[in-house]
């Protein structure tokens, strides 16, 4: 898919986010949660709640999942670092990392937006807490998928061998779909705010792949 094609993706799955999103607070709405909270899609999101309670185990599963996916964040940071010390100006820095510094600052900007403005609260309350926190979008969700989504884009930039790019790459596929399962079977969140984090996430990295295939098409024009 050449960068249009990426970018029309990201539009969609942008567009699909914010009607859940509404939706969600709109769309059949009613006191399921803890301390009497309100979440849409209440009957498909209370399914879910009663099949998948509260499961510490994958809780903690993804929860480290989430530290790999930070280490792989720095790792990128080094290797731009590095390259800024070398060349020693900032935009001699290769423009996939430029980019993809980019990428993590809207992601990290998304995830203190919906901390502070609240479309649902989580559907259990956990342990050391007085009152439930913010839950849509899966911000847990949203950093593997964009951190493990744009690392497969720059795999193929940086790794040159084949067969390390095929591990490297099944192992963070392997890592998404496992966090994305965990976190919904953990039942720290509502169904929607998983498919949320999806949406949001398939937004950011198709928006980067379009921009890194706009590089690439570049290049080869030049």
């Amino acid at each position: 898919m050449d960068s249009k094609g990426k970018y029309a993706v990201s539009g969609i799955t942008g567009l699909l986010f914010i009607v859940i999103m509404i939706l969600v607070k709109k769309y059949d709405v009613a006191a399921i949660g803890p301390a009497g909270t309100e979440v849409g899609f209440s009957k498909i999101n209370g399914f879910f709640m009663n099949i998948l309670p509260y499961n510490d185990l994958w809780y903690n599963v993804t929860k480290y999942l989430g530290i790999l996916a930070i280490l792989t964040v720095a790792c990128f940071g080094i290797i731009g670092l590095t390259q800024l010390v070398k060349r020693k100006k900032l935009f001699d820095v290769d423009t996939e990392l430029l980019l993809l510094g980019g990428l993590y600052v809207v992601m990290g900007a998304l995830y203190v937006f919906f901390e502070k403005i609240v479309i649902n609260y989580r559907p259990v309350i956990m342990e050391g807490e007085t009152s439930p926190k913010a839950s849509f979008p899966s911000s847990h969700t949203m950093l593997i998928c964009v951190v493990m989504g744009s690392a497969i884009i720059l795999f193929r930039r940086y790794i040159k061998d084949k067969k390390l790019r095929l591990v490297l790459t099944i192992v963070a596929e392997v890592i998404i779909v496992i966090t994305v399962l965990g976190r919904l079977i953990s039942g720290v969140h509502w169904f929607t705010d998983i498919i949320g984090g999806i949406l949001i996430s398939i937004c950011l990295v198709e928006l980067y792949a379009g921009m890194f295939e706009k590089i690439k098409e570049t290049r080869e024009n030049i």
